[in-house]
């Protein structure tokens, strides 16, 4: 401490400093924990308290799950709570019931990596993370119901995850009844032959009675909305684990770990989220979420309109989807997707007889060609395949299709920029009107039939064009046959005339493609939710029943998933619960005698946890059900404004568009459809922060140096004397510019804190941390707290008196402009209006009156709780301000007692009249008439014109 604040202290021994804050704060946080001040009572069960709950308003706020990270919060983390924070505490002011708490989504990726670096067990570390995340969050003052904390790899919580997965393991997707329907009924339609079993891969129609356990999985498998199957993945050796498609970054490699993604075909578990495609599209209408999250997810699902054509081939036939089957008299060859399944099949074993050298890519069998080209195209990533690449490669397989509508022999080629993942996996190639299909053409000297008539003068012949001709206004030309015409016709009227065409004769229909696929949900790890699945000894899977959960993780050895070469995409995933042989292996009686099983070894992935978070919050310690319905339906039931339910206010990154909150979604609509709760979406209103970031300081090798110890001399920036660079950028250890919550609540004490984030800018706008500018904040409190303590003394220093006129207009326009900015969650300029406040009464000179002072700390209690907490019982309350009201405005003072009225003659400003804000144009008239200083203007003037805007403008034209 410098001499300067020693001596200050000492001449005013209660002023609010750092050290008070430190005692304030630690003391208000105790006496919350102990009074249960944030408990939100449930209307019925274990939390139920004030027996009228389930009449009040209520609000459910939340933030997105964090994760506990060893390294701690940095000041960037809390912004999103501490603004779900402030808007809570206005909410339980202006009289709501709020649920407002916070768990850990604890699974996942970077704890089982520590493990497999310190042989720490997972939990261990992960315990050890969420204390110390807990303490740091508590010192911020945040008002979380701590009754309804949890973590997601708490046993209890996860047994319930694994009920959500039977619940969708043991349902399908009824497409006549738009929902999901338990599999029991599905079997029900088999056995009854209300619905024919699906014929086998030969062709051959069974009836379920004649079908094996195993042939009736099979066939279930095709419905379930978890299933298992073998498809393509994204297998990355140097991880030992399969990630979904976001987990894969642009240049084809792991987002965790930077290591080389491939594509592998694995037996793995999807939810069957496409089936929910139209749903999840739809409902987006009813969400008071960003248009620009709306947006991502549409686009993401990709919902496009046109016809499914068969081409046949060999006694098979290959499927596309084309949302331009006006252009099939111009398909001149076909592409399929190296991971499609018909390559092998319809691969011959030598080269047809004219096979241009350039198609076979100098191999000398299309076997050969076709396995070169799938193990070059299995190291790319679906971003880089669908790059607009100049040099297009791919091979012909050896087989010709025929085109349905003009009978011709086109070529089938696999090239990597058609993916199995949209569409069919398979296109028919019309190089005359898409731009990838010209440059393909060009590269393998195919024809380019032109189809459409170009409207930009460049002629038919496409010998001489230069790129492709791609519109939806021009004519269709050269496209008939002797029972079709689409020659003249308009793209629409193509299109609708060829799909009613292809349907009348079995080659095709009108149907709607989604680019969303299903959801990859298998991982080969150890740190996450056991699958609550045993496979018998026909390799058919069976549901554990309810009474065998949680099925809780083994010991084991060693954490790692196998590793590999992080280039030999070879090999496949070898995961650490397959080598505990005694839980893997087990005699169970599932309701038929004791038999063997062998347990599924893969486990979810981190996103299962965070699927569902928001129910555990409502209802958290029932071991009995998921939700009491009573409890949800007060929660998140629907209501008006909100038809489909969900949560009143979600805050978090938008980075979640389209993995978290899609995924979320998808549960919530299965678990409405199955009758378990009565919200079809988990978030009603989403709002996204924005970012605090913090300058990166890097030497001339371009590492980051630590922020802290940069010196700044005339504009430059230098660390230990060496010149370094500055940008704007993420804050992080790895940047060494992180700052820590600790750090400034040391220096300044929390309110500060939390007043100077709020206070950066508007809370969806990323912003730069700046430490120099905190102590702006501080000193806002000590003059807040100046205007109601004396320093000297610490007792309070209020006035009994009746505040004068300034005061309470001064304090009644603040009421209405924070009550509504914190309605808004405009925070920023909720402060600046309560700093005006605030400086007005320090101006005026004198003690504060005391009906004044009592109405500021109420307006500043959701922002700065602590402060506000204390200045309340110093006021002589002996209440929490939790609970209090919030200040409502009287509108007598909010409306200016007067307003300027500028008076005009020949555009000139002649006189300034102080007028009522609500006088009449006719009585303005009357009064800027009559005033001496117009009157003198005009000297005898007649007047052609007069202009009158009330309240403020008076134009007068002289004749």
């Amino acid at each position: 401490m410098s001499e300067t604040n020693s001596a200050a202290e000492v001449a005013a021994p209660h002023r609010y400093t750092a050290t008070m804050a430190a005692d304030i704060e630690a003391r208000w946080q105790d006496f919350w924990d102990e009074n249960g001040t944030y408990e939100a009572p449930n209307p019925s069960g274990d939390m139920a308290g004030d027996p009228s709950v389930a009449d009040r308003s209520k609000k459910f706020i939340m933030d997105m799950f964090p994760y506990p990270s060893g390294a701690g919060l940095h000041v960037g983390h809390p912004l999103g709570y501490i603004a779900t924070d402030v808007f809570a505490r206005f909410q339980r002011m202006t009289g709501h019931n709020v649920l407002h708490t916070l768990g850990f989504d604890a699974f996942g990726l970077p704890a089982e990596q520590y493990a497999v670096q310190t042989g720490t067990h997972p939990r261990v570390s992960t315990e050890a993370n969420i204390v110390n995340m807990k303490a740091q969050l508590r010192r911020l003052g945040l008002g979380h119901d701590k009754r309804r904390s949890f973590a997601t790899i708490d046993p209890e919580y996860y047994k319930w995850t694994q009920w959500i997965f039977l619940q969708i393991f043991n349902s399908w997707y009824d497409d006549d009844a738009k929902s999901a329907r338990p599999i029991a009924e599905l079997v029900a339609q088999f056995e009854s032959g209300e619905r024919a079993v699906p014929a086998d891969e030969n062709g051959t129609t069974r009836a379920w009675s004649e079908l094996s356990p195993a042939d009736r999985a099979e066939v279930l498998g095709q419905y379930r909305l978890a299933y298992a199957s073998d498809a393509p993945v994204n297998w990355c050796p140097g991880l030992g684990t399969v990630l979904a498609n976001e987990e894969v970054t642009a240049d084809g490699r792991s987002e965790r770990g930077n290591f080389p993604v491939f594509k592998s075909k694995l037996r793995q578990w999807n939810m069957r989220i496409t089936a929910y495609a139209d749903r999840l599209i739809d409902d987006l209408d009813g969400l008071d979420w960003p248009e620009a999250i709306k947006l991502q997810q549409r686009n993401w699902i990709g919902r496009s309109e046109g016809a499914r054509v068969d081409f046949p081939v060999d006694g098979e036939r290959i499927t596309v989807f084309t949302t331009r089957p006006d252009t099939l008299f111009g398909a001149t060859y076909m592409v399929l997707a190296p991971e499609h399944p018909l390559v092998e099949k319809l691969t011959p074993s030598a080269w047809p007889e004219g096979t241009h050298d350039v198609w076979t890519g100098g191999h000398a069998t299309p076997a050969e060609a076709v396995a070169a080209y799938r193990k070059q195209a299995a190291s790319k990533s679906d971003v880089e395949r669908q790059a607009e690449a100049k040099d297009k490669t791919g091979v012909f397989i050896g087989a010709y299709a025929t085109n349905p509508v003009n009978g011709q022999q086109v070529p089938v080629f696999v090239a990597d920029y058609v993916l199995m993942g949209y569409g069919t996996g398979a296109i028919m190639a019309v190089p005359a009107g898409d731009q990838r299909d010209f440059e393909f053409a060009r590269a393998f000297e195919l024809p380019i039939h032109c189809i459409v008539e170009p409207t930009d003068g460049r002629g038919t012949d496409t010998s001489t064009w230069e790129d492709a001709f791609a519109s939806y206004d021009a004519k269709i030309i050269n496209s008939s046959n002797d029972e079709v015409s689409l020659d003249g016709l308009s793209v629409a009227d193509a299109k609708a005339r060829i799909t009613e065409w292809m349907a009348q004769r079995g080659v095709g229909e009108g149907t709607v493609n989604f680019r969303l696929r299903d959801w990859l949900f298998s991982r080969q790890r150890y740190w996450g939710e056991p699958f609550p699945i045993v496979y018998d000894e026909d390799g058919v899977a069976h549901s554990l029943p309810e009474s065998m959960l949680p099925l809780e993780l083994p010991e084991v050895e060693d954490y790692s998933p196998r590793t590999f070469d992080p280039d030999d995409a070879d090999t496949s995933p070898e995961t650490p619960l397959s080598r505990n042989e005694d839980w893997v292996n087990v005699q169970l009686d599932l309701g038929d005698g004791v038999k063997s099983y062998r347990r599924e070894t893969n486990t979810m992935p981190n996103w299962a946890g965070s699927c569902w978070y928001e129910l555990r919050y409502l209802d958290p310690h029932n071991d009995e059900k998921l939700v009491d319905p009573e409890i949800e339906q007060y929660w998140m039931g629907p209501r008006e404004g909100q038809p489909t339910g969900g949560v009143d206010l979600y805050v978090g990154g938008a980075e979640h568009a389209v993995l978290h909150l899609l995924y979320a979604r998808f549960w919530s609509k299965v678990l409405f459809d199955l009758g378990h709760i009565s919200s079809a979406e988990p978030f009603h209103k989403l709002f996204n922060q924005g970012m605090i970031q913090a300058y990166v300081y890097r030497d001339s090798r371009g590492f980051p140096v630590p922020a802290a110890e940069v010196e700044e001399r005339d504009g430059k920036y230098f660390f230990e004397g060496e010149p370094v660079k500055r940008e704007l950028g993420k804050m992080g250890k790895s940047l060494k510019n992180a700052v820590t919550p600790d750090e400034i609540c040391a220096e300044y004490g929390a309110d500060t804190l939390r007043l100077y984030e709020m206070a950066m800018g508007p809370l969806d706008v990323s912003r730069p941390w700046d430490t120099r500018a905190v102590v702006g904040q501080f000193r806002l409190l000590q003059r807040l707290w100046r205007n109601v303590v004396d320093e000297s003394t610490g007792s309070v220093s209020v006035s009994e008196d009746a505040p004068d006129e300034d005061s309470l207009r001064a304090l009644h326009k603040a009421i209405d402009g924070v009550r509504q900015d914190l309605e808004g969650m405009r925070f920023n300029t909720a402060i600046a209006k309560i700093t005006e406040l605030n400086n007005h009464l320090t101006k005026s000179g004198g003690a504060v009156s005391r009906s004044v002072a009592e109405q500021l700390v109420l307006l500043i209690a959701p922002l700065a709780p602590h402060v506000g907490e204390e200045l309340w019982r110093k006021l002589g309350h002996d209440t929490s301000v939790v609970h209090e009201d919030f200040p409502v405005a009287d509108p007598a003072y909010v409306v200016d007692e007067a307003v300027t009225c500028v008076v005009q003659i020949k555009g000139k400003v002649k006189a300034r009249l102080e007028v009522s804000p609500s006088i009449s144009d006719e009585e303005l008239e009357k009064v800027a008439l009559g005033d001496e200083r117009v009157v003198a203007a005009l000297d005898g003037a007649g007047i052609r014109k007069v202009i009158v805007r009330a309240p403020k403008l008076v134009n007068i034209v002289p004749a």
